[in-house]
């Protein structure tokens, strides 16, 4: 069947018009279908991205980075990311490279559909006044011949009568109007002549000239129109299917970190960050109590130094619950003693007095105290702070486990920059080279104090990392000693049963600095600094034995001797490390803890205090309060 609309479709110029017109009414809804869509997938990509950054880890649980789990959900956040870049990219190619063409492409067709169908009117209006000329000289011969014919007929019936002489006149008169009437006939039938063949060649020329080649120009618009459309719907599939190979290599990615979440790692990373290094305690000794004891004077003394033959509390401390309410009840309020001009070695021997007991204020007055203006500070002590702040340089205050990580941590990145400095040194020395076999190129002794600052930085940096490794084998070989001792723990001397009589203070004093270590990881190494925190009565202490201990916030090192004789106080000797738990609040006391059995309150200006980074600003807040 023959497909040419100049031909075949000669007569359906109307309908021809409202095909064209619904053709562009689709290319126009679907420009609009695009872009609606480029719209959807921009929101869909928002959508992705917001949510992607949504359940990023935050920094305050960046710890959560070294789990396999974590980081298989953080790859899969970064696919997420990814694959809201890959839409927004489909969506910009919809946007830019089809909808714009078409909106412009649909602008052009309009324009030259109109072109079209005006010359296809002019030349319908030229054939239909042709028809029209064609009918007026059809209808004028028509008349002409019928006057033509009735003035014969009267010329006629005249002639035939041949009465009288003004017969005869009217006779010859009416063939004069015949023959005039029959000239007229004649002019008519030669313009109807005329205008039926012009009327023919211009019929001939319009549906076979004029409309064919109008008709073809209209086809060949409309073909070019569909291949347009289907060259934008093969476009935006294949705009799509770029996307699918990111899109598939990211739910890969998605699918291998699913499929590396190791639980045996993430178990295994656990023991390494919360390993502390601490052996297990030991078992419980027989205490005999038929041996004779020293009472203290009242209930709330305590013990100045180990040789009196008292024994500190025998709580282990994975079971110690140490009083808090009781502590900050009997903290003192008095000012406390001046710092001595020099410091004595001999202990606390000749440490200054604290301040006499007989002005403490009342516990109802403390208690209210404690309930209205510190209240929300004390609360505050009680929250988890993160520990990593500021402490001493050799790590002491960790546990030992945290310590060595700690310290290898270090050593790595000191090895690093070690490495930097001798690239840089390797670089100035062939840049002082060059400047020497080619003096136009630079002065080589402008290079002179770089190098000495590169190398005093090297020398800097290599006795950092001496000190560091000394640090690290004596962290290491006392985890080397923990660790043989805890596997013949089941043979040793923890596993012997103490006879009655036998002295426990002798194997309290023999044991190991690692078993001395308490699980916040501030311990000792010196005996005589070992002073315990006699118990307090046990009917007060009952009351509040399930609060748990305050938080420490820091460390200090006390600068001189301090021999606490009054309620609330702590002893210590010069050079003890100690834990601290709340700092100074103007009225030159600092509550501090010793093993998590003893907790008082010494001086400030004994002691040299190193608070925690994440614990500074907290106190600073709590200040305002």
């Amino acid at each position: 069947m023959s497909c040419n609309w100049g031909t075949e479709l000669w007569d359906q110029f109307d309908n021809l018009e409202k095909h064209t017109s619904c053709g562009i009414d689709f290319l126009e809804r679907y420009s609009k279908f695009l872009r609606e869509r480029a719209d959807i997938e921009l929101s869909y990509a928002k959508q992705i991205r917001s949510l992607s950054k949504k359940y990023h880890p935050k920094r305050s649980r960046e710890d959560e980075s070294r789990y396999s789990w974590c980081l298989a959900f953080a790859a899969t956040l970064r696919q997420l990311n990814e694959l809201s870049v890959q839409r927004e990219e489909f969506a910009e190619n919809l946007n830019t490279q089809i909808v714009c063409e078409l909106t412009r492409y649909t602008q052009e067709v309009k324009t030259e559909r109109k072109n079209h169908f005006q010359d296809g009117r002019r030349a319908q209006q030229h054939i239909e006044g042709s028809w029209k000329q064609l009918e007026s000289s059809k209808r004028r011969f028509e008349r002409d011949c019928k006057e033509a014919e009735r003035a014969q007929q009267v010329s006629d019936r005249i002639d035939l009568d041949n009465k009288t002489d003004g017969e005869k006149r009217c006779s010859l008169k009416a063939r004069q109007t015949a023959q005039q009437k029959k000239q007229a006939a004649e002019e008519s039938r030669k313009d109807y002549v005329t205008s039926l063949n012009q009327f023919n060649q211009d019929q001939h020329q319009h549906y076979h000239a004029l409309v064919p080649v109008i008709y073809q120009r209209i086809q060949d618009m409309e073909e070019r129109r569909i291949e347009r459309v289907c060259e934008a719907m093969r476009s935006s599939a294949e705009a799509e299917r770029k996307v699918l190979p990111a899109s598939g290599r990211s739910l890969e990615v998605m699918m291998e970190a699913a499929e590396g979440i190791q639980p045996r790692m993430d178990a295994r990373q656990v023991v390494e960050v919360y390993k502390s290094g601490f052996d297990p305690p030991g078992d419980v000794e027989l205490e005999d109590y038929s041996a004779s004891m020293r009472r203290s004077i009242s209930e709330s003394s305590y013990l100045d130094n180990r040789g009196e033959g008292q024994r500190p509390s025998r709580k282990l401390w994975p079971f110690i619950r140490k009083n808090k309410l009781l502590t900050l009840l009997s903290s003192p309020r008095q000012p406390p003693p001046p710092p001595p001009t020099s410091p004595s070695p001999g202990g606390v021997a000749s440490s200054p007095q604290s301040p006499p007991t007989a002005s403490r204020e009342p516990i109802t007055q403390r208690l209210n105290y404690l309930m209205t203006s510190g209240s929300r500070t004390r609360k505050q002590c009680l929250r988890s702070l993160k520990r990593g702040g500021s402490g001493p340089a050799d790590c002491s205050h960790l546990p030992p486990e945290q310590r060595r990580k700690k310290l290898q941590s270090r050593m790595n990145n000191i090895n690093q920059e070690i490495q930097r400095e001798r690239e840089q040194r390797d670089a100035l020395l062939k840049m002082r080279e060059v400047y020497e076999r080619s003096p136009q190129m630079g002065d080589a002794g402008s290079l002179e104090p770089r190098l000495e600052e590169v190398k005093l930085s090297l020398q800097r940096l290599e006795e950092e990392l001496r000190k560091h490794q000394a640090w690290f084998s004596e962290a290491d070989s006392r985890l080397s000693e923990n660790g043989s001792r805890r596997q013949s723990g089941g043979c040793g001397s923890n596993s012997q049963v103490t006879t009655p009589g036998s002295s426990s203070l002798k194997q309290l004093d023999n044991r190991s600095p690692a078993s001395r270590e308490s699980p916040d990881g501030s311990y000792t190494e010196d005996n005589s600094a070992e002073l315990h925190f006699k118990s307090r009565s046990s009917e007060f202490d009952d009351d509040f034995d399930d609060e748990e201990p305050l938080p420490s916030i820091g460390t200090c090192k006390s600068l001189y001797p301090f021999q606490g004789q009054n309620e609330g106080t702590l002893s210590m000797v010069e050079g003890e490390l100690l834990s601290v738990v709340e700092e100074d609040k103007g009225d030159g006391w600092t509550r501090v803890r010793r093993n998590l059995e003893e907790e008082g309150y010494v001086p400030t200006s004994y002691i040299k205090v190193f608070l925690e980074s994440s614990a500074k600003g907290f106190v600073q807040s709590s200040r305002l309060v």
